[in-house]
């Protein structure tokens, strides 16, 4: 089928976009995991394409006998490596495909947790159910009510906890996701919302991303009772000369191309 891009003025209902997301990346786990899996590991935690891990940064603080949930957790690699500290961790993501990854790379690793199938904007979990929330680049940037997958964490949340996610960088929308010199002219509006999408021939949609502003995320987090502690922008590490996608040493180099938002849900 061809795949018709579009972007400024796609309109997109929540339900296509589940059912987008869900589809694509069933089609497009295997893929994927060729592609990134060994950058990504069978238990470790990176959360961007500049190789920042967790076990470097510390984000999430200790993690050793807290409970711990992975949305838009993809193969789970980072699940793995929660609980290979010591932590309770639970790993959940929409797509059948990338679940079927994660028992695959549990069976070979023998490092296992708990996998659910879920949807961000109505998880299947109490209110107060975890000390920390975090995703690599899992739901947020899919999902059309990103304030409302907001909410639904603040809710799983204990008073206290902390919410750590990495997103693509929003100044990245201004650019085309090309890794060569085509990917360093300006040609979209940073203040265009309109989501990314892409539909096959008759019209469906196979693809899309959502883009939000830095602005339009704190905002998000403020109006949902988090604290934002932190904002971290990688830097292109020397020696990295590999490529992921748009992500590629010409542009990391010269602008940011992950934002990782840090935040507390301030205790009662």
């Amino acid at each position: 089928m061809t795949e018709i891009p579009t972007i400024g003025n796609a309109r997109v209902t929540e339900d296509e976009t589940r059912q987008a997301n869900r589809s694509w990346w069933d089609l497009d786990a295997d893929d994927y995991q060729d592609e990134h899996g060994a950058f990504l590991g069978d238990v470790d935690f990176v959360w961007c394409p500049e190789r920042l891990r967790e076990a470097d940064a510390r984000l999430l603080g200790e993690v050793a006998g807290k409970d711990v949930l992975e949305l838009g957790a993809g193969a789970a690699a980072g699940a793995r490596w929660l609980r290979h500290q010591g932590a309770n961790a639970i790993a959940m993501d929409l797509s059948a495909g990338m679940l079927r990854h994660a028992r695959a790379a549990a069976a070979r690793s023998g490092v296992r947790v708990p996998l659910v199938q879920s949807d961000a904007l109505a998880l299947p979990f109490r209110a107060a159910s975890f000390d920390i929330v975090c995703t690599a680049f899992g739901a947020i940037p899919f999902v059309a009510d990103s304030a409302a997958a907001m909410r639904e964490v603040a809710r799983v949340l204990r008073p206290g906890g902390s919410w750590v996610f990495s997103v693509t960088h929003p100044m990245r929308w201004i650019f085309w996701d090309e890794p060569d010199v085509s990917g360093l002219l300006a040609r979209n509006s940073y203040f265009d919302r309109s989501p990314y999408v892409e539909r096959d021939d008759q019209g469906r949609v196979t693809y899309l991303e959502q883009h939000r502003t830095l602005g339009d995320r704190i905002r998000e987090l403020v109006a949902a009772g988090f604290v934002l502690r932190d904002l971290i922008e990688p830097e292109w590490p020397e020696g990295h000369e590999e490529t992921w996608g748009q992500w590629s040493p010409l542009r990391g180099r010269l602008f940011p191309g992950t934002a990782i938002f840090v935040c507390d849900l301030p205790a009662r």
